[in-house]
């Protein structure tokens, strides 16, 4: 179709381009690559079914606003698609070649999904460009105080309208240049409905002027994709390609929350946690670029919906901005303020929702590090729990020898006493010292007796499991705790674990195994569920008829994946469950996690726990029942501030009161 000159000129404009485009690549390879640590390239190899998977499904987009989430997926569907139209008519300008109408019904078929999703991707973007730039929901936006970078704040809106205009216009060119061609033809393609239409719009022009159009149509559509790929560095849409790169390559993890081991033996160590951008893992630079900045973190995140200053969003962007002038050596505390930075309670839920496999947490966390190793700045109310910790071995900062004051009166033999049980029983720092959180202990203690359940504590041996230290910073405090228990467990070889904590399941089965410790760990309710189904201990089904809703623990559910568990111990009780909006992996925290249970929560509009505890009054539930003792005091403190006509109780405690 195209003459000689033209074929050159196309030549010379996309070598031009793909140069541009080399150079911006370039510099993002070498920010990513100044980050710590390797990549591991065999990953990608064992999530490749995964990741194929994820890309053609775009699951990870519709955990959140579905009707937005699928006009993005008509996008990006048709992005897929376009992959081989755009081939088809490059090679058509330079052989004159309709390679997709001689393909048989492969042709056919993949001519009718380019002219469905052509259509679906041009009324995706229109819709997606009304809503932001008409509607503008609030959502697209962070408040003044999240110290978002404020070239960002217009520069989000420039670049989407940027990518908008030229993937719109290629869409649209190259469907018109479609049937320009079909109008040369004089004929009609039952595989392209739209494009069929469009060509009767011109069935009055002559031949010269089809085949100008024709030209025309390709060089625009061609063009744009051209003129565009060096820009494509610089947007916000390079995602298309390190989102797929985030899946494949993130460091394996078992859980979202686990932190990377620092060996604190190595002293060769000089620098601990994140002062700059460079000081992060290189799958955390490589987040700005797959970050496709949708605000779905901000949307989740505890702190900022409570009128906190922190937004993990905001983090990410100013992340980009920054790489934008072409260096990783920026201080961290440019990007995000230590206000918001202590803001954050761990809860992950930023982590899970977003749709790139971003983990802005794990930048905040190593931003912490630094601060309390480094710089020793951090809240000064978490001085306590950390001499507690130090000292006694637990936040709280009671004697080791009052640790099993609880269980006084009760029948909880310690690891000496039955050196060789089946289940060993974590009690935990708060069941064991906090006098809300005994009861829960106590009520456990009743359940294991009644299911003649062959169990031990380590009583006075148990410690800490430090994930207070680690998740305020203090990495010296935590390598202690975990270097002890692990040495104090692999000693016992215990067959399993039972947490009454979530934090405590947590470290023990996630974080541990990089010291050496490698656990069976259960929660204490789904071992209260095992013992319900295998009819070991049975329940007065005929008492009042309350009214129940269950708060998941963001460690227990969005950290573990345990949300069935409990939920089926409750229905076992013969209680009515009710749920509130924001339930399982999409809880909402309850304030305490991430060492907020120690120190001041920061200024806002109001309090986390009062937030999630008006969710939970809103459903008409009696009781809000728990399976974390950090969710207990939150929760109980934010009941006792509403009056105290909805009580408060963790799982078993409430299995307790119904025990045959």
């Amino acid at each position: 179709m195209l003459t000689l000159a033209e074929k050159i000129l196309f030549v010379l404009a996309a070598l031009v381009s793909l140069y541009f485009t080399y150079k911006g690549v370039a510099r993002i390879i070498q920010q990513i690559s100044s980050g710590k640590g390797k990549v591991d390239w065999s990953l990608a190899r064992k999530r490749a079914v995964d990741l194929t998977a994820k890309m053609v499904s775009f699951q990870p987009v519709f955990r959140l606003r579905f009707g937005v989430s699928l006009l993005h997926g008509f996008i990006g569907w048709g992005f897929l698609t376009y992959l081989l139209i755009n081939l088809s008519d490059l090679i058509y300008g330079f052989t004159n070649f309709k390679i997709l109408y001689h393909a048989g019904l492969v042709g056919d078929v993949y001519r009718l999904l380019a002219d469905l999703m052509g259509m679906a991707i041009m009324v995706s973007m229109l819709a997606l460009s009304f809503r932001r730039y008409i509607l503008q929901p609030t959502h697209l936006h962070t408040r003044d105080t999240t110290l978002l970078n404020p070239k960002a704040r217009m520069g989000i809106w420039y670049d989407s309208a940027i990518v908008t205009a030229a993937f719109f216009t290629h869409n649209f060119m190259r469907m018109t240049e479609e049937s320009f061609h079909l109008a040369q033809e004089g004929r009609v393609d039952g595989w392209q409905p739209f494009i069929s239409a469009a060509s009767r719009l011109w069935s009055g022009w002559d031949a010269n002027s089809l085949m100008v159009g024709e030209h025309l149509a390709w060089w625009i559509s061609l063009g744009a994709i051209v003129a565009f790929l060096p820009y494509f560095a610089y947007s916000k849409h390079i995602h298309l390609f390190f989102a797929p790169l985030n899946f494949a390559l993130k460091p394996e993890r078992k859980s979202i929350g686990q932190l990377s081991y620092i060996d604190l033996d190595d002293q060769s160590i000089e620098q601990f946690g994140a002062a700059k951008m460079s000081d992060l893992g290189w799958e955390q630079i490589m987040d700005s670029y797959a970050c496709i900045q949708c605000f779905r973190c901000q949307e989740v995140c505890p702190a900022y919906n409570t009128g906190k200053i922190l937004s993990p969003a905001a983090l990410e962007v100013n992340k980009r901005y920054h790489l934008k002038s072409g260096t990783t050596d920026v201080a961290m505390l440019d990007l995000i303020s230590e206000e918001a930075v202590w803001a954050c309670t761990a809860c992950g839920a930023c982590v899970d929702i977003c749709p790139v496999g971003n983990e802005p947490m794990r930048d905040i966390l190593d931003i912490r590090r630094n601060l309390a190793m480094m710089e020793s700045s951090f809240p000064k109310e978490l001085e306590t729990s950390f001499k507690g910790m130090e000292r006694n071995a637990n936040p709280w900062n009671a004697p080791q020898s009052e640790r099993l004051k609880w269980a006084e009166g009760l029948n909880v033999p310690t690891i000496e006493e039955n050196p060789d049980p089946d289940i060993l029983w974590w009690v935990g720092c708060a069941p064991a010292t906090d006098p809300r959180a005994q009861k829960t202990a106590q009520a456990f203690a009743k359940i294991l007796n009644a299911a003649g359940v062959n169990f031990a504590v380590l009583g006075r041996n148990e410690s800490c499991t430090g994930d207070p230290a680690r998740r305020a910073g203090r990495e010296d405090i935590f390598f202690g705790l975990a270097t002890q228990n692990v040495e104090v467990l692999n000693e016992v070889a215990p067959k399993r674990i039972v947490a009454t904590c979530p934090h405590c399941l947590h470290t023990v089965k996630n974080e541990y195994p990089a010291f050496g410790g490698n656990y069976a760990v259960i929660h204490h309710t789904q071992l209260i569920n095992e013992l319900v189904g295998a009819g070991k201990i049975s329940m007065n089904l005929d008492g009042d008829n309350m009214k129940i809703t269950f708060h998941d623990p963001c460690y227990l559910g969005r950290h573990n994946k345990i949300v069935d568990e409990p939920r089926d111990v409750l229905k076992s009780t013969g209680v009515e469950t009710v749920e509130m909006p924001r339930h399982g992996m999409k809880s909402f925290c309850c304030g305490a996690g991430g060492a907020q249970m120690w120190k001041e929560e920061e200024e806002g509009s109001s309090r986390v726990n009062m937030a999630r505890f008006e969710e939970a009054k809103a459903t008409g539930a009696d009781v809000v029942a728990v399976g974390c003792p950090f969710c207990l005091t939150m929760m109980t403190d934010a009941s006792k501030n509403d009056g105290g006509l909805i009580q408060v109780k963790d799982i078993a405690e409430i299995v307790a009161e119904r025990l045959k």
